[in-house]
Formats: C-alpha cells, sequence, structure tokens
C-alpha cells in the first residue's frame, strides 16, 4: 500500500472535504446534525481548533480549520470527529467485508481531502467555494436557504450581503472553485 505524506505546517490554515462512505442517496450528516455538532464541540474542548468556515450537506462537509500555534495534527482531530459521530448515532449503514474484518463502522470513507490555504486570496476562495457548495450540489437555488452552513455567521458579520450570488444558479469553473 502506498503510504500517503500530508503537508506538515505549524498553527497552519487547513481546507478539508471529508466524505460519508455511501454518498448516493445518503442524508446521514444533516438527519443527526445535532449529533455531529455535539461532537465538533467535545473535540474541540479537548483538542482546540478555529472553525473558519463550515457547510454540512447530507453527505459530506466541507471546512476551512486554523490549528493553533505550533499544532500540526487536523488528523487526530478528524479520527476524534469522524469516531465520535459514528459512536453517536444508530449502525444501520452497509459494512463491506474488509470493514467488518477491522471492525470499522461504515459511516465515513477512511481518508479526506485537505489543502493547506496560502494566502488571503486563497482563504476567500474557499470560504466562498464552502458557502456556494449547497447551490453547486442542487440542494438550494440560494446559498442562504441551506441553514447547514457558516454562511449566515458571516452575513451577520457583514462579509457578504444575505443575498451573495443571488438566486441565479451559475456555474463556477473547477479551476477556480477545484473541490
Amino acid at each position: 500500500m502506498t503510504s500517503y505524506r500530508r503537508p506538515i505546517a505549524a498553527g497552519a490554515t487547513w481546507f478539508f472535504t471529508v466524505n460519508c462512505a455511501r454518498r448516493q442517496g445518503n442524508r446521514l450528516l444533516v438527519e443527526h446534525i445535532e449529533q455531529l455538532r455535539d461532537v465538533f464541540r467535545a473535540v474541540r474542548q479537548r483538542h482546540p481548533f478555529h472553525i473558519d468556515a463550515i457547510v454540512v450537506l447530507p453527505e459530506h462537509l466541507h471546512c476551512i480549520w486554523t490549528l493553533p500555534p505550533g499544532d500540526t495534527d487536523f488528523g487526530r482531530r478528524w479520527a476524534l470527529i469522524k469516531a465520535g459521530f459514528s459512536r453517536a448515532i444508530p449502525a444501520q449503514e452497509h459494512r463491506s467485508a474488509s470493514r467488518i474484518r477491522r471492525g470499522e463502522r461504515g459511516v465515513w470513507q477512511r481518508r479526506f481531502w485537505e489543502h493547506l490555504i496560502r494566502d488571503q486570496d486563497d482563504l476567500s476562495r474557499h470560504v466562498d467555494y464552502i458557502h456556494w457548495n449547497p447551490v453547486k450540489h442542487g440542494w438550494v437555488r440560494r446559498v442562504g436557504d441551506w441553514p447547514h452552513s457558516s454562511f449566515h455567521q458571516y452575513v451577520r458579520r457583514g462579509i457578504y450581503p444575505e443575498d451573495w450570488c443571488g438566486g441565479v444558479a451559475r456555474t463556477m469553473d473547477g479551476g477556480e472553485w477545484g473541490e
């Protein structure tokens, strides 16, 4: 098996995509949003990090975190979040033979995708991508209509107008908004 290498940057800001094991027709994350919030809170109490932006969709989530100075261990935090959420919900998911052998639940994909935020422009593009994501996937027509998003906090803080991106569906260039 190939050894996967992740960049190391203490106290850095990171963009993440974390997927459920089965995406098709899955609404697990929004059906159990309170359990997910509780697990995030518990992990943040023991292993602090700042959530700069987040969107939780039915079967995946995107977020941007900033770790404390000197800290590089986002992997432990994700492991704790995934395990805590898996324990908090009923065991009803399909499990592959491999997951059964390893004693794993079948809630999450084993890995996640991370991107080290390089500068303010990179951060702004990723925050926009996060907030646009429910429209991109067809869950809502207007960004503000999706309840499980930090977009609403950004509106309250005056960073975005309430009608950001209007209600008009638009195509985002994969090179500019990549997932």
